[in-house]
């Protein structure tokens, strides 16, 4: 009897480890680009925390990058699949290498903007359009923060001929705001707050101030996207499913976000973490969808007027020769597959 026992008991172990083993087998390989210690890239933190990759049936390698431009430009030697970025470098990725934008990651509008010193900013108290004109503006070119800021000028009467734009990383713009040798910026939050908590710098205008959308992008390489659609698929269904339990559990969030924000070397109040989830609209899987329908007599949707108010932007700069066509580049072919997917869909609306 013993011998019986012991022999179902390893039987079952064998059983076991051999079903582990054929599930590991199963996870698809993913890679996963993304740039650190930002709000929008918090979903891919969480959902390893949580496992909820292993659970949709992918094995996510990261990359990552300190802004979109370098992002997009690492898509070439195939380096990653799928990721999110900024909108402006998302729209320079199509015209590039063929990305395609699968979704929206949140409405950082109010997350990307012009920041002055102390000194910039009583100046710019008194008279916006005299106290911009002719001065230095470092920021990120070809960046969200480049669209917020020239979304600025304009709101003040000024051309980007009126300033003067100087092209720096935003760790650099970081150290000479707090060394006192730059008084105007271009920023992304959280460098935004930590400029304001730790230099005494002011934001001064935001691209919501200025009345520009600036979505944050969720993209993927076009043949990846191609030879793997249901991949992509489930990448997006973690991701909602990231954004889903956040929503509903923002204490547990935020401490997750600091640990996050941490590993990148950012350090921020709560006050300023519970900012950045009040002032930057996320959406869900209906949201997206909604937002990404096509109808009407123009036959575009909400998302593709943000997308072609960001091509012509980038027309007018000299990024790009001319403004790509947004339904070439802007696709809910994949939300749709999370959608009609009724396992997938549940996955990426649950908020356990």
């Amino acid at each position: 009897m013993r011998k019986i026992l012991a022999s179902t008991i390893l039987a079952a172990a064998v059983s076991f480890v051999s079903l582990q083993h054929a599930n590991a087998q199963t996870l698809a390989p993913i890679k996963v680009s993304l740039q650190p210690s930002l709000y929008w890239a918090l979903p891919f933190h969480v959902a390893t925390e949580k496992g909820w990759w292993k659970e949709a049936g992918l094995a996510p390698e990261f990359s990552s990058f300190p802004a979109g431009v370098p992002q997009i430009a690492a898509s070439a030697a195939k380096s990653w699949d799928v990721g999110g970025t900024g909108s402006v470098p998302a729209v320079l990725g199509h015209v590039r290498f063929g990305i395609k934008t699968i979704g929206i990651t949140n409405d950082e509008s109010a997350g990307n903007a012009l920041v002055g010193s102390a000194k910039a900013a009583a100046e710019f108290a008194a008279n916006p359009a005299n106290a911009l004109r002719g001065k230095t503006i470092t920021l990120t070119q070809n960046s969200t923060a480049d669209f917020a800021v020239q979304s600025c000028l304009k709101k003040y009467g000024l051309k980007k001929s009126d300033v003067v734009m100087k092209n720096m990383a935003q760790a650099e713009i970081i150290s000479a705001i707090s060394s006192n040798n730059t008084d105007w910026a271009g920023m992304w939050a959280p460098n935004t707050y930590t400029v304001e908590e730790k230099s005494g710098a002011k934001i001064l205008c935001t691209g919501k101030d200025g009345g520009a959308t600036v979505p944050g992008a969720l993209i993927a390489r076009g043949d990846y996207a191609k030879e793997n659609p249901q991949n992509v698929a489930k990448f997006l269904a973690v991701y909602l499913r990231a954004w889903s339990w956040m929503n509903a559990n923002r204490g547990e969030s935020i401490k997750m976000m600091k640990d996050f924000y941490a590993k990148g070397g950012v350090s921020l109040s709560d006050a300023a973490m519970n900012k950045e989830f009040e002032t930057r609209p996320t959406f869900n899987l209906a949201q997206q969808l909604k937002m990404m329908e096509r109808k009407g007599a123009d036959g575009n949707s909400q998302v593709d007027g943000w997308f072609n108010e960001l091509a012509n932007f980038m027309r007018e700069t000299g990024a790009v020769p001319q403004a790509p066509k947004v339904s070439d580049f802007v696709t809910d072919e994949f939300m749709k597959l999370v959608n009609a997917d009724p396992k997938l869909r549940e996955f990426a609306n649950s908020t356990k």
